[in-house]
């Protein structure tokens, strides 16, 4: 028997959010300082796609795993999901320490791939933990809320990265090969937030217990042989697939064109502002800082904002306009040549941002079973790094021989991608489909 969820308060759901701080100040690290360290030890500006196809690849095969496992977890002491991201912190903070160490490119690869193991270890569970705790009436707070730490996050590790690069990056002299020394603060602090934020929301925030029928199904589960176990959770992802909301399949048509967009943005914004701005790489890897620091400050200060605007539009046309705004400044950047001027569409990026890190999650978690939120969390992440993985495959191809390897190409492409996102974004009918799976 299923009881009503009680209301929490502003701060527990404050509190229960502060992990995704330091989740997400790693993944800025990945967005920013990730690809200029690889053109620090070597790599050529058409390696950087297939590069960072760890992330989509660790995507696609942890996040959906850890979900399934996560819906058939229960520890008295340590509750369902939150086992699973304390350990993804741990991970991902000893990569951080050991990154800017690298002493070569085939070792800040491999760590990579270790960091984005962690790292989409503790997201998943992350993503339901918020849906297993809150009443249908606080979602849409609830994943604003984290879409506002996801703002926050990112906005120290680009500010550490601006602030370490001026005190202590002028004077420094780049040489091939090499990881310059202010790059190391960045990733120390990442070190340490990753760790010390997951573990406050663990210690602040019990979890829901299973109902007395979902504790019985998670103990017949502990006695089956250990094959069974193994294959449980693919067998678990690949029956929520067959039986999967219409609504998620229209979301993954949006994914497709805005994750494929935002990982061509996030490569070659450095190289745009080399080009743009005629800058080394330095210059361009703090301007690039800078312009992320800005759009999570507008990411901060409207997430919360589009709580009411949601609820009164519908997730629908918010998220859709998001995407328009984002493609619009995707389309101004390369055509900007003062580091200043920059900084008005980013506050169009910034509200996309916003939007793209709360109302998906807050859509989906209406359309889904709560006792397998877990597994339809981890597929709507798949949906996140299967484009990713397909730009990583593709796009260093099309840099080289279709966009005449032009940095700023790169970027007018990324823009149409994300309007025909908005216009595919049109086609969710969140009403319809709850009433079609009712």
């Amino acid at each position: 028997m299923k009881i009503g969820k009680p209301s929490l308060s502003f701060w527990q759901i404050f509190n229960m959010n502060v992990g995704f701080l330091g989740i997400q100040y790693s993944f800025g690290l990945q967005q920013t300082a990730i690809n200029p360290i690889f053109l620090y030890l070597g790599a050529t500006e058409e390696m950087l796609p297939i590069l960072n196809i760890a992330g989509p690849v660790t995507g696609l095969v942890i996040q959906p795993i850890i979900g399934a496992m996560s819906d058939k977890t229960w520890s008295p002491k340590w509750g369902r999901r939150k086992p699973y991201f304390l350990i993804g912190a741990i991970i991902g903070s000893l990569c951080l320490f050991a990154f800017p160490t690298s002493p070569a490119l085939w070792f800040a690869v491999g760590l990579l791939w270790i960091l984005d193991v962690g790292n989409n270890m503790a997201m998943e569970p992350y993503r339901a933990f918020v849906g297993d705790k809150l009443p249908e009436k606080q979602l849409s707070l609830g994943y604003q809320m984290q879409s506002l730490f996801v703002g926050a996050g990112i906005l120290l590790a680009m500010g550490s990265i601006v602030l370490f690069q001026y005190l202590f990056g002028a004077d420094s002299v780049e040489e091939a090969g090499k990881i310059p020394k202010w790059i190391y603060y960045s990733f120390y602090i990442g070190g340490m937030l990753s760790i010390s934020t997951i573990l406050w929301s663990v210690l602040k925030t019990p979890e829901i217990p299973p109902t007395d029928e979902e504790l019985a199904e998670i103990n017949e589960a502990r006695t089956k042989p250990l094959g069974e176990r193994i294959a449980k959770p693919f067998l678990e992802i690949s029956k929520a697939i067959k039986e999967m909301p219409k609504f998620m399949w229209k979301l993954g048509a949006v994914y497709l064109f805005q994750w494929y967009a935002l990982f061509v943005y996030w490569q070659y914004i450095t190289p745009l502002f080399m080009s743009t701005m005629g800058y080394g790489i330095s210059e361009a890897a703090s301007l690039s800082a800078q312009m992320s620091l800005t759009y999570n400050i507008v990411t901060m200060v409207v997430a919360l904002a589009l709580v009411p605007l949601t609820l009164r539009f519908g997730g629908k046309k918010v998220y859709a306009l998001s995407l328009v705004g984002t493609g619009v400044a995707l389309f101004a950047i390369p055509f900007i040549h003062d580091p200043w001027f920059v900084l008005a569409p980013m506050v169009l990026f910034g509200v996309g941002w916003a939007a793209m890190m709360g109302v998906p999650y807050t859509m989906v978690s209406k359309v889904v079973p709560q006792e397998r939120r877990g597994v339809y969390m981890g597929i709507l992440n798949m949906m996140i790094v299967i484009p990713m993985g397909i730009e990583t495959l593709s796009f260093g191809p099309i840099y080289k021989y279709l966009l005449g390897g032009n940095a700023i190409n790169a970027i007018l492409f990324a823009g149409i991608f994300l309007i025909l996102a908005a216009i595919l974004a049109m086609r969710l009918n969140i009403k319809k489909d709850i009433a079609a799976i009712s």
